[in-house]
C-alpha cells in the first residue's frame, strides 16, 4: 500500500468533564565528494519514501484517566486515511477508578480478542495519559511485548505525575503518583522490553504531566513537541500523523 498524502481534518471533540480535563480528554571537504554524498542521500531518502507502509497491523488505543473510546474520534480519521481499515482499528475501555493492574490485565484480554478477530500476531497500542501505566504495566509485566509490534505512548504518565495528588481517594491515582510502588515496577531495568518498537510525544506545554518528561522510556524514540497541551494531542493531527508514520514503519 503506498504512503497516502498529508491528512486534512475537521473536527473537534466533545466538551469533557471537569475530571477529564485533569488527565485524559491522551526532528530530526571536495566539491566531488561532497556532490557525490548529495546524490547518495537523495537516493536513500527516494528508496525510503518508495517503501510501502504498513497498514494491515491492527491498532489498539488506550484512553487515559476518565477517558473513553470517544477520545480517539481524530485519531481514527487519522489512521483511516493514512490506509487503515476501520475493522483494523479498536478502543479500549477501563475503570478509571479501579486498579490499573486490572486494566492492564483487561488490555491482555482484549488484545488476544483483537488478534483472534483479525488473524493478527501482533496488534499495535497507541496510548494517552494514564493509558501509558495500562500499556506499560501490560507490555513488561504481563509480558505483553510479545503481542506488540509498536507502542506509541502520547503525554503519557509513565514515570507518574504529581498532578495526580489531586484525585488520591482512587487506586489508579495512587499508582499514577512519582514514586509508587506500581512506578518502580514498570520502570525497573530494561523500560523497553522485547522486539517492540517503543516511541513517545512529549511537550514542556503539557501542564498535566508534571515533570513534562515523565512521559520519556529508556530505549525508546522519544519526540519532544514544541508546544502541545495535554488534550491539545488529541486533536493534533501533525502528531497523530507522525504516530501513523510510526506504526506503519
Amino acid at each position: 500500500m503506498r504512503r497516502h498524502a498529508p491528512r486534512r481534518i475537521l473536527g473537534v471533540l466533545a466538551t469533557a468533564t471537569l475530571a477529564f480535563t485533569l488527565f485524559s480528554a491522551a526532528p530530526t571537504a571536495g566539491a566531488t565528494p561532497t556532490a557525490a554524498a548529495s546524490v547518495a542521500s537523495t537516493a536513500r531518502s527516494a528508496e525510503a519514501a518508495a517503501q510501502p507502509l504498513s497498514t494491515s497491523t491492527p491498532v489498539v488505543f488506550v484512553h487515559g484517566y476518565t477517558g473513553n473510546a470517544s477520545n480517539w474520534t481524530t485519531a481514527l480519521s487519522v489512521f483511516r486515511l493514512n490506509g487503515w481499515s476501520s475493522s483494523n482499528l479498536f478502543a479500549y475501555e477501563y475503570n478509571s477508578y479501579g486498579n490499573n493492574i486490572t486494566n492492564a490485565q483487561g488490555l491482555a484480554t482484549y488484545v488476544n480478542t483483537v488478534k483472534a478477530r483479525t488473524g493478527a500476531s501482533k496488534v499495535a497500542i497507541v496510548n494517552h495519559s494514564m493509558g501509558g501505566l495500562v500499556s506499560q504495566y501490560y507490555l513488561k509485566v504481563l509480558g505483553g511485548n510479545t503481542s506488540v509490534s509498536h507502542l506509541a505512548s502520547i503525554a503519557g504518565a509513565n514515570h507518574g505525575t504529581t498532578y495526580a495528588g489531586a484525585c488520591l481517594i482512587y487506586t489508579t491515582c495512587q499508582q499514577m503518583y512519582p514514586g509508587s510502588s506500581f512506578i518502580a515496577q514498570i520502570t525497573a531495568g530494561d523500560e523497553t522490553p522485547g522486539t517492540t518498537r517503543y516511541a513517545t510525544w512529549y511537550s514542556a506545554c503539557d501542564g498535566i504531566i508534571i515533570p513534562y518528561t515523565s512521559t520519556r522510556l529508556d530505549g525508546a524514540t522519544n519526540n519532544n513537541v514544541l508546544c502541545q497541551t495535554h488534550i491539545g494531542y488529541l486533536t493534533d493531527t501533525v502528531v497523530l500523523g507522525q504516530i501513523a508514520d510510526f506504526v506503519a514503519s
